[in-house]
């Protein structure tokens, strides 16, 4: 399993008019979180592009547990529970930053796709080599 957290602060242009985060910006957050999970592991996106392979979402869910607010700061926990082979997984916590208070659960699976036919495709090498070890060989 690999598991990362990224701090982020409500901005005012994530709120509605009720002056909560707006219901879609959460899955915003999970794509920043999700960045910034695979860069911290030494494969930012880009990289993975460059190598003729893209993630497109093919499944994304959201919970709403509570509100969070023009300038909360935010913590999203991200979980990859098991290792990639023809998409990838992710599993999301985000939480006031005192950590005591869920905001929000979800998840979003990405599938690997040839950029130039758009088909799918097995987890390139690279990319596994990077994440087996965290999964004790599994």
């Amino acid at each position: 399993m690999i598991e990362h957290t990224t701090q982020l602060r409500v901005r005012y242009a994530d709120t509605d008019k009720m002056g909560i985060v707006y219901y879609g910006k959460y899955l915003e957050y999970f794509e920043v979180a999700r960045t910034e999970l695979l860069r911290s592991l030494g494969l930012p996106y880009r990289q993975v592009e460059s190598q003729g392979v893209l993630l497109p979402v093919s499944e994304a869910t959201v919970q709403y547990k509570r509100t969070a607010k023009y300038d909360d700061l935010l913590l999203v926990t991200t979980v990859i529970p098991k290792l990639p082979k023809a998409s990838i997984h992710f599993e999301y916590t985000i939480s006031h930053d005192s950590g005591r208070e869920t905001v929000a659960t979800g998840s979003t699976t990405l599938v690997f796709v040839n950029a130039e036919t758009m088909r799918p495709v097995r987890a390139p090498a690279f990319v596994t080599g990077i994440l087996a070890p965290y999964f004790d060989g599994r």
